[in-house]
């Protein structure tokens, strides 16, 4: 029995860890890393281990940096099960073959010579690999249901509070009349979040993967954080000027347009304020949520009764196409745009910096976690010029970086979710900056627990 890590080593990005058991090769996860070019590339690429020896994945949820190497791996040879949620799946659907798309443009602007920022230029597949990948999907599991993979093995799916249906991972095996279990946290949600449900905490475990993204701070208020939003944009369209913020699609954007939704109802905001939603992905993400908003937490359930929609108010705009997304040029002052991607490493959020960042009286809000080499950490960084579509533009904006909206447990909720597992004999983290791990690591050595932070595909006999 034994355990190796292909992804988030002491990183935030590239979730991937391989476990063999009972001549069972089970993946827990399959993501993409993101960060400064020559570094993910290579990390992207070389996956650690033989795809065509894996016999099951078990998908903790949709994002990017869990789900976007599965088309790699189907295409380097995996042909077996994938195993997630049905949110998930639908979610994760959406966003490999946006990240198709995505590649394909970059690898464009590379071949005219032009810079881009953000993630690995290098198109690791195409439409063809994501259509093989969505085909490896089979079990659709609910939370809590304790399922059969065969080989001694079982897997039970816990509702982890990071996005509808994002899941925490039970492992139960017997090995030559052993039995061991092992918790993969996937990513642990924050607390009192709308739409979903607090983190569930997790059983006793031999084992634990835990994520580790926020283990050395402690959240802001989420009131306080949305306060502080509401501010910026009321002081933002009295000065003239419009607001910009680059948002991942799933889960930020839905998110953000609750509270907006809230605000305007109570009057926090004004009734005539314009809202563009103006990314087809983030459209699409916000009509597969509303398919599951009965996974929602109790606070989506009551606005379901009152047939409210928690994504939709007047004065919202989505727009799909390109026609559309460049009439919003046309609009000065008064407008809060949200467009994608969170990191501001590609979408529709580049042509709208392009005619916002220049303008003193204009904001550029920054709600997402931002890797290192991104676009949007050199907007949070204070770089004054920044390249937007292959030319350099002067950043003038004002930048607002606005914390306590994360969808990651912080310190103490991380702490809580541990102690719940009890005292297990490994804990490995991953899924954190090293600052964060260490700083996190220390408070559980300080318990008495034994801790392991692996470096990229470091591999373990349990």
């Amino acid at each position: 029995m034994k355990i190796s890590f292909h992804g988030a080593t002491r990183g935030v990005t590239g979730s991937c860890h391989l476990i063999e058991v009972n001549k069972t090769k089970l993946l827990l996860d399959c993501g993409m890393n993101q960060g400064k070019e020559k570094v993910v590339s290579e990390r992207n690429k070389n996956l650690g281990f033989e795809p065509s020896d894996v016999d099951l994945v078990l998908l903790s949820h949709a994002h990017l940096d869990h789900s976007g190497r599965l088309p790699y791996l189907a295409k380097k040879g995996f042909q077996g099960e994938i195993i997630t949620t049905e949110p998930s799946f639908k979610l994760a659907e959406l966003i490999m073959k946006d990240s198709a798309k995505n590649m394909a443009r970059k690898t464009l602007w590379k071949e005219k010579g032009l810079e881009q920022n953000g993630i690995s230029l290098d198109q690791l597949y195409d439409a063809n690999d994501v259509e093989h990948a969505l085909s490896s999907f089979g079990r659709l599991v609910q939370y809590d249901k304790k399922i059969d993979l065969g080989n001694g093995i079982t897997a039970t799916f816990f509702d982890a509070g990071h996005i509808l249906g994002s899941a925490s991972i039970f492992l139960e095996v017997e090995e030559n009349g052993i039995k061991k279990s092992f918790v993969f946290s996937g990513d642990i949600g924050n607390i009192n979040k709308p739409i979903v449900h607090d983190p569930t905490m997790p059983p006793r475990a031999d084992h634990i993967v835990m994520e580790s993204t926020y283990g050395d701070r402690i959240h802001r208020l989420v009131e306080e954080a949305v306060m502080e939003l509401n501010q910026v944009i009321n002081e933002t369209v009295n000065s003239g000027g419009n607001v910009i913020i680059p948002l991942f699609a799933i889960e930020r954007t839905q998110e953000i347009l609750f509270f907006l939704r809230e605000a305007i109802e109570s009057g926090k905001l004004p009734k005539d304020i314009k809202v563009f939603l103006d990314s087809p992905m983030a459209i699409s993400a916000t009509e597969i949520m509303n398919q599951y908003l009965n996974w929602g937490d109790e606070d989506v359930q009551e606005l379901l009764k009152r047939n409210v929609n928690p994504f939709d108010f007047p004065n919202l705009t989505m727009t799909r196409s390109v026609n559309e997304s460049k009439t919003i040029n046309n609009i000065k002052h008064g407008a809060v745009i949200l467009a994608g991607s969170g990191m501001a490493d590609g979408g529709r959020i580049h042509h709208h910096l392009k005619h916002n960042i220049w303008r003193p009286e204009c904001s550029i809000v920054s709600l997402s976690y931002a890797a290192d080499g991104t676009l949007s950490r050199k907007l949070v960084d204070g770089e004054k010029e920044i390249f937007l579509q292959g030319r350099p533009v002067p950043v003038k904006a004002k930048i607002s970086k606005i914390n306590g909206l994360s969808s990651h447990a912080d310190k103490i909720g991380l702490s809580s979710w541990h102690r719940s597992s009890g005292k297990p004999d490994n804990t490995f983290l991953v899924h954190g900056d090293e600052l964060a791990m260490t700083s996190f690591s220390d408070e559980l050595k300080a318990r008495g627990c034994h801790v392991e932070m692996p470096t990229l595909h470091q591999e373990y006999n349990l």
